[in-house]
């Protein structure tokens, strides 16, 4: 590029744009990631931008391909999952689109947690089967019925460190060996666990897939995802990703790397406060079962002290039928009326008929999720409060039941 002063003299509006695209120089390291909010970069010539674009050499051209806020993103997380590589996308379930699509293919076969996310189900038994992979549904506790699965042909094993909505913890070590073992890859969804509580590349899954939006954002303010895994399988995905444009926007990556910065310590907070919690719902009337894996009560408790540094912020606990659980939901005034998970709010919601309103109630029951299961992401607040708030939803339910 010329230097200021060879410049010839432009007229008004071709100044005007050249003076607002270029920034200045900075010499000094910034102590924040920048937003590089561009959606081109220029190159010295057009060799150069050729090789970028081809990939012959590192840099930037376009940002749907990368960009270096994206790429932060993906570094950071890519480092506190313990992987070589990341790749960061819109959100949570791009995420999982890409690390499954760069695995799979027509006539495939995968494997699942039979209790997992409401979308991912919906991409597996409605999406990709119409381009003819099969998904078959198993309990992550039945090693005996997963291995038979996996021993009928797989091509995927995918499994959620923490199941949504039922809190199912599965033996990842002795569930990824066995998939290895028949020949299968491993891609795990880590997003109720975050890397604070788990790390499942650690225990040989082959990519790990989060949804940013949540624990890792922390504030319900961004939507985001991320796959990690060997450099190898990262530049499957980025390829993939390249023609499918489900990057994420550098200023959304930009909030989930603030967010990262405190994960430490909201998830010990979080934590803290689902185990008073979950302790005070298993003494509470009205309420049949408590999920939480930092119960002794919970099925897998020994699983969940060996896999996790925590019991994690999500709990969960069956109310019976639907109304009881809809009463008890209209009645909670600190959570808002709202969706997803993660966040310094408390957030409370009804499986059934919003995480997992894609399935019916046969379905529903084949998955292990109760109709009157409640789903209850802890934030932030004073436990003394979310304690109080909760009895009196509690109450009313057990009155609506009995009227």
């Amino acid at each position: 590029m010329a230097e200021e002063n060879d410049r010839p003299e432009y007229r008004f509006g071709t100044r005007a744009i050249r003076a607002a695209s270029f920034p200045a120089p900075v010499h000094q390291v910034p102590t924040a990631t920048p937003i590089y909010q561009t959606a081109t970069f220029s190159a010295e010539d057009s060799a150069e931008l050729g090789d970028i674009l081809a990939d012959r050499r590192p840099g930037y051209a376009y940002s749907r391909v990368d960009n270096p806020t994206a790429a932060a993103m993906a570094r950071a997380i890519a480092d506190l999952e313990g992987a070589e590589a990341g790749f960061a996308l819109g959100s949570g379930m791009a995420a999982v689109h890409a690390a499954v699509a760069s695995l799979v293919g027509s006539g495939d076969r995968i494997v699942s947690t039979r209790a997992v996310y409401g979308s991912t189900r919906a991409l597996f038994s409605q999406v990709l089967r119409r381009f003819g992979v099969q998904t078959d549904y198993v309990d992550p506790t039945d090693l005996e019925a997963v291995e038979a699965s996996l021993a009928s042909g797989a091509t995927l094993l995918y499994l959620e460190t923490i199941s949504n909505p039922t809190i199912v913890v599965g033996d990842l070590p002795r569930l990824i060996e066995l998939a290895h073992r028949h020949g299968a890859q491993v891609v795990v969804d880590n997003t109720f666990a975050s890397p604070y509580l788990c790390r499942p590349m650690e225990h040989g899954a082959d990519l790990v897939v989060e949804s940013a939006t949540k624990w890792l954002g922390g504030h319900s303010d961004v939507v985001a995802g991320v796959v990690v895994g060997s450099r190898e399988r990262i530049d499957k995905v980025r390829e993939m990703e390249t023609d499918m444009g489900a990057i994420v926007a550098p200023f959304s990556a930009f909030l989930v790397l603030r967010g990262i910065e405190t994960l430490h310590v909201r998830m010990d907070r979080h934590c803290q406060t689902a185990l008073v919690l979950a302790r005070y719902l298993e003494t509470a009337d009205g309420v049949r079962s408590v999920f939480y894996p930092g119960l002794p009560s919970h099925p897998q408790a020994s699983v969940a002290q060996r896999l996790l540094r925590a019991g994690g912020g999500m709990v969960a606990f069956d109310l019976g039928d639907r109304r009881a659980a809809s009463v008890f939901l209209d009645t909670l005034r600190i959570p808002p009326r709202t969706a997803s998970l993660g966040a310094v709010q408390t957030i409370a919601v009804h499986p059934p008929s919003t995480t997992h309103r894609q399935l019916d109630d046969g379905e529903l029951a084949a998955s292990g999720i109760p109709l009157g299961l409640v789903r209850i992401s802890v934030g932030l607040e004073d436990p003394e409060d979310l304690i109080a708030d909760v009895t009196a939803g509690l109450a009313a339910a057990r009155a609506a039941v009995h009227a």
